[in-house]
């Protein structure tokens, strides 16, 4: 997956940590845009629509209640990660902010489901971790932003600004840390794919091209309980649990380049 063009990181300042947490809840609900913003000097959104996924009800309404009077359209609230998918499939939203600490699965992960589909849309990590390797993994799936929930307002609404016009903002004490940490990542990752056999690589681009146990088992000549094999090895070896998820490893750290992948399925290469 190709994350939206976007300009070199913004590192913004942010105080202490706020790990408050609290129930879920999922109110869709559009609601119309005020001029406060403008009379309290605060800067004002260019009408996107926006999705909330945050499972603290209270925050998300405050936020909601906060980007409407700067300009924005809330298209609604999600409480879950896969209420979250579901209302970005229905609305399309512009801008998504999203909480790292869904109950039901990784923010981080919703974000990266969600810019596959949606490629154009612009995602935000509202967080209250100050980690910066949760900044170099939303950074490394395709996420504009990184806000802690600490952030005061006006420059919670400068930030979104910034990625609405194409920049990637993280916190200033994060964002040297972070660069570290995904250098460190990405050597991680470098490593667990050196022990891929020229095999197994083979039957990864197949897999990422979509073929089945059967289908690679008759392009290559062996028996399916052997592609079974190599499959299981592929699995263990990048430390994922199924053959979707080996496909969107192999994906998004390029492990297949897409000329592999052609020669996997019988296009010239």
């Amino acid at each position: 997956m190709n994350a939206p063009e976007r300009a070199s990181v913004r590192p913004i300042p942010t105080d202490s940590p706020d790990r408050d947490r609290s129930t879920v809840n999922q109110g869709m609900r559009p609601s119309p845009a005020s001029s406060r913003g403008a009379e309290d000097g605060l800067p004002m959104l260019p009408a996107p629509g926006v999705l909330i996924v945050d499972d603290h009800q209270l925050f998300a309404e405050v936020i909601s209640s906060t980007l409407e009077s700067m300009g924005a359209r809330v298209l609604g609230i999600a409480g879950t990660a896969s209420e979250g998918l579901a209302a970005a499939r229905r609305h399309r939203p512009d801008l998504v902010l999203v909480d790292i600490g869904l109950p039901d699965e990784s923010g981080l992960a919703l974000g990266g489901k969600i810019l596959e589909e949606f490629p154009d849309a612009r995602m935000v990590a509202v967080t209250a971790l100050h980690d910066p390797q949760a900044v170099a993994e939303a950074l490394r799936i395709g996420f504009q932003g990184y806000v802690t929930k600490d952030t005061p307002v006006r420059q919670f609404l400068t930030t979104l600004v910034a990625v609405l016009d194409g920049q990637v903002v993280v916190p200033k004490h994060l964002a040297r840390r972070a660069a570290g940490a995904r250098s460190q990542y990405e050597a991680q990752v470098a490593l667990v794919t050196d022990q891929l056999t020229v095999r197994e690589r083979e039957v990864l681009a197949y897999l990422v091209r979509g073929s089945s146990t059967v289908q690679i088992a008759r392009t290559l000549a062996v028996s399916p309980n052997t592609i079974r094999t190599h499959t299981q090895n592929i699995l263990t070896k990048l430390g994922v649990h199924s053959r979707l998820e080996a496909v969107a490893f192999a994906i998004r750290h390029g492990i297949v380049r897409a000329s592999e992948s052609k020669r996997a399925d019988g296009s010239p290469g």
